[in-house]
């Protein structure tokens, strides 16, 4: 059994790291930080498949299931700031179990005020990312 932290758990400390955060260019920054340190997928992962829609950006999303009904997550973007973002869910629902997932949207993006400073196509692409990990998670329940 995994000792990994909740979902709720995992937003709390987004919520706290960014409130250190003065303006919106370091918070920035620090998602753009976030993205480059994420491992990177193989071409075999970078397909048609695996390319969510209703994104401006490529973004690709991996998902997989174990025995216990944690989903795995990994993904990757073309553009930096979306790299980030992705990074950012993978950070909060990666590794958690279907229901976990299903019951705690991303209220983080709000509470940092990331849904205020995203252009409307970044959102979209936000939005289909989240659609995207919980379609994963009902599929599992």
């Amino acid at each position: 059994m995994t000792n990994k932290a909740s979902v709720s758990e995992i937003q709390a400390e987004l919520i706290e790291d960014f409130s250190f955060f003065d303006d919106w260019m370091d918070r920035y920054r620090y998602i753009i930080q976030m993205g480059e340190a994420m491992p990177v997928l193989s071409s075999e992962e970078m397909v048609e498949t695996n390319l969510l829609k209703g994104c401006q950006s490529q973004v690709w999303l991996v998902n997989s299931s174990d025995d216990a009904g944690r989903i795995r997550l990994r993904g990757t973007s073309d553009a930096a700031i979306v790299k980030g973002l992705v990074a950012l869910m993978l950070k909060v629902y990666d590794d958690q179990p279907a229901t976990e997932i299903l019951n705690n949207p991303p209220a983080f993006i709000s509470e940092i005020g990331l849904d205020d400073h995203l252009s409307p196509t970044r959102k979209n692409g936000l939005a289909s990312m989240v659609t995207a990990i919980q379609d994963a998670a009902r599929k599992r329940v």
